[in-house]
């Protein structure tokens, strides 16, 4: 049995998880999603990390799976708890000091996303086509019910952590990905972890829009002491 847990993006809560959450559990895994206090303006990137934390229940079998903004997150849960692997699912990438709010101009991101949305045919409004365009229509419809408000507050803090931590850490690139782009994602990934991404089919709301392909990918990163089911 492993034990995922995820980091959410910004704005987000568990109830975007639970297709992939039911996927996993179905297979014998321990699965926690805990929701973020993004609502609270006291809360910063560390208690966000501490939120994470306190779910972890045997990191000897944890695979933290950090999605969108949550790359700002995990390393500083993996900084608290030893976690066998980190796996960025589609997630920002920090730099030592960077805060969130700048990584957008530091990488480049804008001339990228207006490449993307050319290729796209989408207009820069149509936020529905950027996340939800390869989404069943019903769980979209439901998405957007869940979005909780995000505050400032994480976006204005530089990056805390002097280095990337020890943890072993993958890249999982989202190929029809609309909010970051395959290709600019696949030379952040290069210039700021020095990999190479694996990849998988679907875009930034995959694990609403293809849970079962997810799963089979993230079992893959079975820690190496976990019991064979």
């Amino acid at each position: 049995m492993t034990e995922y847990v995820f980091v959410p993006g910004a704005g987000s809560d568990s109830w975007y998880l639970h297709p992939l959450a039911g996927e996993l559990r179905a297979r014998g895994h321990r699965v926690a999603t805990p929701d973020l206090p993004c609502d609270d303006d006291a809360a910063g990137l560390p208690e966000y990390a501490d939120a994470v934390a306190a779910t972890i229940s045997d990191p000897t079998r944890t695979v933290l799976v950090a999605h969108s903004f949550g790359g700002f997150t995990a390393p500083l849960v993996c900084q608290r708890v030893a976690v066998q692997r980190l796996v960025l699912l589609s997630a920002m990438i920090p730099l030592p000091g960077e805060a969130p709010a700048d990584w957008w101009l530091n990488t480049g991101y804008e001339h990228a996303r207006r490449q993307q949305d050319e290729r796209d045919g989408r207009h820069p409004d149509d936020e529905d086509a950027l996340f939800f365009h390869d989404v069943p229509p019903e769980l979209a419809a439901q998405a957007r019910e869940h979005s909780r408000r995000q505050s400032t507050t994480p976006f204005t803090e530089p990056w805390p952590l002097p280095a990337w931590p020890a943890t072993p850490t993958t890249f999982l690139l989202c190929r029809h990905d609309r909010l970051l782009p395959a290709a600019f994602m696949r030379r952040i990934v290069a210039e700021r972890l020095g990999a190479v991404p694996d990849e998988i089919d679907g875009g930034h709301m995959i694990a609403l829009a293809r849970p079962r392909q997810l799963a089979d990918q993230l079992e893959a990163y079975t820690p190496t002491n976990s019991t064979p089911l």
